[in-house]
């Protein structure tokens, strides 16, 4: 009996092997991805091991992923692991009916877990208002903070676009910035006269003072010279966010969040949003609806009699 049991193991080491591989050679996926499917795929084959009498995977059923994600709820894994699981167990019952060892892939039937979006903090128009104004003008790296947070928020950067972003991408005369985000594709996003002052004290008054005698095409660049971190941001929001009132949390993706939530509440339609996004999904710009909404809410029930 234990001989068959570490035949049994040894096998889906194996099976699993085959299956890193295949996922790093013909899909071409990052190690954390290989790392994160085999460790579903292995919680998986030790439930048949333990729960369904070493059950081969080559009878595997439907019925039977229902059941591991049913004992996996039980046990209180979250909907959001519950859906990645379901993702990369499709993946490896893919692989095996393409290698001829299944005829079907039994989680091909079986419906995902429902993930409940939950609506991201953004600040208001009033902590905006209340954080520009914590920074040093007469510091140049406090220049330069004011300037990156300043061009996230009035243009809906990710982090890493800001980072990334060269002195060439910046149109002053015309407000607008080139933008490179996901998988290379590039947007074009308007900025405002504001900015346009933030900027051009930033290279006025602080970029050359940073570079001293050196030079760098990245417009936003570090102590040493270098193209700023996102760490670094992080780190740095964290001080100036200290020096404000503000109590919820905000990271840097939390301008990304305000810059879509101010568009949306003063009426812009939800197609141009999604385009000074960058989004493939308006699906995933419609989130930026219910935050509008869900404020709307707090407003009437606050001040509204019957609220």
């Amino acid at each position: 009996m234990a001989t068959k049991k570490k035949a049994q193991q040894r096998g889906s080491t194996d099976l699993i092997k085959e299956f890193q591989d295949y996922l790093l050679v013909e899909r071409g996926l990052s190690e954390n991805s290989i790392f994160a499917y085999s460790y579903d795929i292995k919680k998986f084959l030790d439930y048949l091991q333990k729960f369904q009498k070493g059950k081969a995977v080559g009878v595997v059923t439907s019925d039977d992923i229902v059941a591991f994600l049913k004992q996996q709820q039980e046990m209180n894994i979250s909907t959001r692991s519950r859906a990645r699981e379901l993702a990369a167990l499709r993946q490896f019952f893919g692989y095996l009916r393409d290698e001829g060892r299944v005829k079907v892939n039994p989680a091909d039937k079986v419906e995902p877990p429902e993930i409940r979006r939950t609506l991201p903090d953004y600040l208001t128009v009033d902590e905006i208002r209340s954080l520009f104004t914590v920074f040093d003008e007469n510091d140049p790296y406090e220049i330069r903070d004011r300037a990156i947070f300043e061009m996230m928020y009035s243009s809906g950067l990710r982090i890493s676009e800001a980072c990334a972003m060269k002195m060439s991408d910046v149109d002053l005369d015309n407000l607008m910035i080139a933008v490179r985000g996901k998988g290379g594709r590039e947007r074009l996003i308007p900025f405002g006269e504001q900015s346009k002052q933030v900027i051009d004290d930033y290279l006025t008054n602080s970029r050359e003072v940073i570079l001293k005698d050196r030079d760098s095409e990245y417009l936003f660049i570090s102590k040493k010279g270098e193209s700023l971190n996102r760490k670094s941001v992080w780190r740095l929001l964290k001080k100036y966010i200290s020096r404000t009132g503000i109590t919820k949390t905000v990271t840097p993706h939390t301008f990304r969040h305000s810059f879509a939530t101010h568009l949306i509440e003063n009426n812009a339609d939800l197609r141009s949003v999604q385009e000074l996004l960058g989004h493939l999904d308006i699906a995933t710009t419609q989130i930026y609806t219910h935050m509008a909404a869900s404020q709307l809410k707090e407003v009437h029930r606050k001040h509204h009699p019957r609220g």
